[in-house]
């Protein structure tokens, strides 16, 4: 957390150039002196923040343009595209007997997170009607996408009809281990005079994985599919990699001194996201419409929803910077 000491100016000038040669460390490009020492003062962005190997490469600053057309000056954060501190998965299970340490969760936007375990399998059409059935009678087998060609099959939007009725998975082997992605977020958090929707990816979390959109379960769940997430709300799409449809504790990383909820990440436009609840367990109630709101500490920034409505935040506050993929 930053605090404002006796030697203020360096630090919100580290804040913003992470650590120029007054201060120590970090790196930065020829853009760092557009950047004035009290630009980000409603700005919660540290490098620091980001946990040991979630960066491909140290953070630097560069001139952007905004989603509004602002020219400013942006963060450059470079991912690899997987949790820096831990394995993914598990995801589909792999019979009707499985519990659900063998499975990981589902969720469609009605607040509940299900356990993808034997039950629930044998009750999806209780839960979505009749023409489910994701296991071969015979065996007790879950259908589940085990190859490259079945994962690109069933997780594209128009499915192939053979896998109908398949819990889908994919592995970061198929997009080589990760798909590295570069994201420009604003030094300088500029709020919009109306809330922009949310049509591509939100953010970044401390661990160096996307946040996404919300998943368009609809298209899933009309082509007789469910495309398991693990259970910290992720999952792989052969296409754009591993990430996070939901916020359920894994990303939380970063604890707050005064108990406020903790940091997972930031959005596009700069603002920080934090957990939904604080360390008291507590809800913040008064949220705007994007779930954001301020405090003297952090400024203006979110809370995440729960892992049940499948989104994070509910609109952007602020003009957003950019985002680009690349194969890793």
């Amino acid at each position: 957390m930053l605090k404002l000491s006796d030697l203020t100016q360096c630090v919100l000038f580290s804040s913003l150039a992470f650590i120029l040669s007054a201060c120590g460390g970090g790196t930065t490009d020829d853009t760092s002196a557009l950047i004035s020492p009290t630009a980000s003062t409603d700005s919660y962005f540290n490098a620091e923040f980001f946990i040991d190997g979630a960066l491909l490469e140290d953070i630097s600053t560069q001139t952007c343009t905004l989603s509004s057309g602002t020219v400013t000056t942006c963060y450059k954060v470079v991912i690899a595209g997987k949790p820096a501190n831990r394995d993914i998965g598990p995801f589909c299970p792999p019979s009707i007997t499985s519990d659900a340490t063998e499975g990981g969760i589902w969720f469609d936007g009605s607040g509940e997170v299900y356990d993808i375990d034997g039950d629930f399998i044998l009750n999806l059409d209780t839960l979505y009607g009749s023409g489910w059935q994701l296991y071969d009678v015979a065996t007790g087998l879950v259908n589940v996408t085990n190859t490259q060609a079945a994962c690109e099959a069933a997780a594209r939007p128009n499915v192939d009809p053979a896998y109908q009725n398949y819990c889908v998975q994919c592995s970061l082997d198929y997009v080589g281990g990760g798909v590295s992605q570069t994201f420009l977020i604003p030094t300088s958090p500029v709020a919009l005079t109306n809330p922009a929707n949310i049509n591509s990816d939100v953010g970044v979390t401390l661990d160096g994985v996307a946040l996404a959109p919300a998943a368009p379960v609809n298209a899933i769940l009309g082509n007789y599919t469910i495309a398991a997430f693990d259970d910290c709300g992720g999952h792989v799409n052969p296409f754009e990699g591993y990430h996070y449809h939901a916020s359920t504790g894994c990303t939380e990383l970063n604890s707050q001194a005064d108990g406020h909820a903790s940091l997972l990440g930031f959005a596009l436009d700069g603002y920080g996201i934090f957990a939904m609840l604080d360390a008291s367990g507590y809800e913040e109630t008064a949220l705007d419409e994007c779930r954001g709101h301020s405090d003297e500490t952090r400024g203006y920034h979110y809370h995440s929803a729960s892992a049940g409505e499948n989104m994070f935040i509910g609109c952007f506050h602020g003009e957003q910077g950019s985002i680009s993929e690349t194969q890793g």
